[in-house]
């Protein structure tokens, strides 16, 4: 094994523990403070703040870029980006119904589900009838079974709080039934539109290859310039959401109660994590090579469902769920890490065509 790809697991790992681990800070939120008033300010970092500061910093001849490469070129990772912020804001929403773990396993599912699958057909559809195909069609199958076992795990860890209850607990978990259900569903719309950011750098070839070849940006440097372009498109979605939350709820006056620093810091924290992520996951292809399409991907993505979940339990999301449901999730877990490296090996195929 060579430096380079040692350094590219090591980017892997790191990549992942940002993106299972950017959720974590939000458990920590005052219950003063309403959604909105920490999910804002971590849109206004994750999609203007950070590739506004840092892209210049990282990135040769940064904003000229964009204007090289024609507002064509720009148009549709845009458009793809606005539908990934829809998405990240929902899967915010999932983490405040259904926690951590849940909402984790059944966004990543859905992500890669979707995100493997819309710009396969949509670019190369021809593909699907050959043997890399219908790998992936399978690794497919089994990401749907993995999710539909986590969701499931949902129900009956509601089911088994319930019965664990006195009757007026029970009645109150009655009333929250339907919120799981509703999370759920938040959930697996919010990784669908999440997949988006798939197909948003599936059309920003042209803007990656005027970074590298006409600004001489290396591979990572060049993704990083693609990312800023799909989050501004995010930016417009999911800022503006919130916005109006703030302002319907008339909730912009918390920014100057007690406790706001903690809420901005939290913020900041998920947005660098979560940038992070993307940031370290370019890294990681960079060094990988070859390995990058299969190897990588699928262990990024199966580390950062290991991690979401381990966060999730360990701030006591699973107190007083069954074992039944325990093994629901679990089981959720391996079966989509299980489709995701079956996925990995269909991309690789892929590429070797």
């Amino acid at each position: 094994m060579t430096t380079a790809m040692i350094w590219g697991f090591v980017f892997v790992l790191l990549g992942a523990i940002c993106g299972g681990s950017f959720g974590l800070p939000s458990k920590y939120a005052p219950k003063s403070m309403a959604w909105e008033n920490l999910w804002g300010p971590f849109f206004l970092f994750v999609t203007v703040l950070i590739p506004v500061i840092f892209g210049p910093l990282l990135v040769n001849e940064f904003y000229a870029i964009y204007s090289t490469a024609g507002v064509e070129a720009l148009i549709m990772p845009l458009v793809f980006g606005f539908l990934w912020g829809l998405g990240s804001m929902t899967l915010g929403m999932s983490f405040a119904f259904i926690g951590l773990s849940l909402a984790y396993s059944i966004n990543y599912g859905a992500q890669i589900i979707f995100g493997s699958m819309a710009p396969m057909l949509i670019h190369n559809a021809d593909k699907v009838g050959t043997p890399a195909g219908y790998v992936i069609l399978a690794g497919v199958a089994v990401c749907v079974l993995g999710v539909i076992v986590c969701g499931k795990a949902a129900l009956l860890k509601e089911q088994s709080i319930k019965e664990s209850k006195t009757d007026a607990a029970a009645s109150e978990t009655d009333a929250r039934r339907p919120r799981m259900l509703v999370g759920v569903i938040i959930g697996l719309v919010s990784g669908i539109l999440c997949a988006c950011y798939a197909v948003a750098a599936s059309f920003a070839g042209k803007v990656g290859t005027v970074a590298a070849e006409n600004f001489g940006n290396s591979s990572w440097r060049a993704a990083f310039a693609v990312m800023a372009l799909i989050l501004w498109g995010g930016a417009v979605s999911s800022c503006l959401y919130c916005g109006f939350q703030l302002t319907k709820n008339k909730t912009w006056s918390s920014f100057a109660k007690p406790g706001v620093g903690l809420v901005l810091l939290l913020a900041a924290t998920m947005a660098f994590l979560h940038d992070g992520a993307i940031l370290f996951f370019g890294l990681a292809f960079s060094n990988l090579g070859t390995l990058g399409i299969s190897v990588g991907y699928a262990a990024f993505m199966s580390f950062a469902i290991i991690v979401g979940n381990v966060h999730g339990f360990r701030s006591g999301e699973w107190k007083g769920a069954s074992r039944q449901s325990i093994a629901w999730i679990v089981a959720g877990i391996v079966i989509l890490i299980i489709g995701v490296c079956i996925l990995g090996k269909g991309n690789a195929m892929g590429e070797a065509l």
